[in-house]
């Protein structure tokens, strides 16, 4: 498959990614953020694999789908992880992850 058939997951990863580098970020300066270490440690880990995950369904590489699979995994992991926070930076980085999460599915039931 090509960028262009990839297209929606790749621009859907890159969001993702700008996102739970805001929240990691954001979650810092919170009055507790050793409350915040998991969704901290998940956004980061979530970043990492959208990056990557574009990455490689730009260049239409080989592992597109079994990526787009485990990235899919880690963003509902993510999403249900900022859920549990009540701050509007969580609520929106939940809001990004389940639209990366519905995009990367897209490409694994092809």
């Amino acid at each position: 498959m090509s960028y262009h058939q990839y297209e929606a997951c790749i621009n859907a990863c890159l969001r993702c990614a700008a996102i739970c580098n805001h929240c990691a970020t954001a979650c810092l300066e919170e009055d507790d953020p050793k409350m915040m270490v998991a969704c901290i440690q998940l956004d980061m880990e979530c970043a990492a694999i959208c990056y990557a995950t574009a990455q490689v369904l730009s260049l239409g590489g080989s592992q597109s789908t079994m990526l787009a699979a485990i990235c899919g995994d880690i963003c509902e992991t993510c999403a249900d992880e900022c859920s549990r926070h009540d701050n509007d930076h969580c609520r929106e980085c939940a809001a990004f992850c389940r639209e990366c999460l519905k995009e990367c599915r897209a490409i694994r039931n092809r």
